[in-house]
């Protein structure tokens, strides 16, 4: 089986107050741009168009087959949003994306990034698999709820965990739903 490394480097604007962190990135073949949350499938940036926009096609280019990524890195660089993923190494098992398909190989060593981070309040959890490995390396106990919270200390600083719905659409959760869930974590985060 083929070992597959993280496409995208860490998407770690400067001042960042929120990271938010998926499991893995789909094959380059689903790709509707070089970013995170390429597939069109995944609800990911229409749930922030929602959020912020009141419109889920905000960042949907004009031919409704890519993402106007120019865009959306300004708008995540404006409000402080910073984007990676729990695993860096993965073997996918039936060649998808789902969190039951992937094989963990290596982790995202999260104090490293949060480290690269200063001002991060929050730290948000795409997916169950994402949120088990990142409650692992914070030594959080207990799982937080979908759409609540756990406190981790990380080296004397109060971090939350927000357990976020997975933006795929596979996960049986209207998009409107998906987005209240967001928005009170953009809220929080400021």
């Amino acid at each position: 089986m083929n070992v597959e490394s993280h496409p995208f480097r860490p998407f770690l604007p400067e001042g960042a107050r929120l990271l938010m962190l998926g499991t893995f990135p789909p094959a380059e073949k689903r790709w509707a741009m070089p970013f995170y949350y390429p597939n069109l499938q995944n609800d990911m940036w229409r749930i922030v168009g929602l959020c912020f926009f009141n419109d889920k096609q905000h960042f949907l280019a004009a031919d409704g087959r890519h993402y106007r990524q120019e865009a959306l890195q300004q708008f995540l660089t404006e409000r402080g949003i910073a984007l990676y993923d729990m695993c860096t190494k993965v073997i996918r098992t039936t060649g998808t994306a789902s969190d039951k398909d992937l094989q963990v190989v290596e982790q995202t060593d999260l104090k490293v990034l949060i480290g690269r981070l200063p001002q991060c309040r929050a730290i948000a959890t795409a997916g169950a698999l994402a949120t088990t490995l990142a409650c692992r390396q914070l030594g959080i106990e207990q799982e937080p709820p979908l759409g609540s919270y756990a406190t981790a200390d990380l080296d004397g600083s109060q971090l939350r965990l927000y357990r976020m719905p997975s933006s795929s659409r596979a996960y049986p959760l209207p998009i409107e739903q998906k987005a209240a869930h967001y928005q009170r974590l953009f809220n929080y985060a400021g």
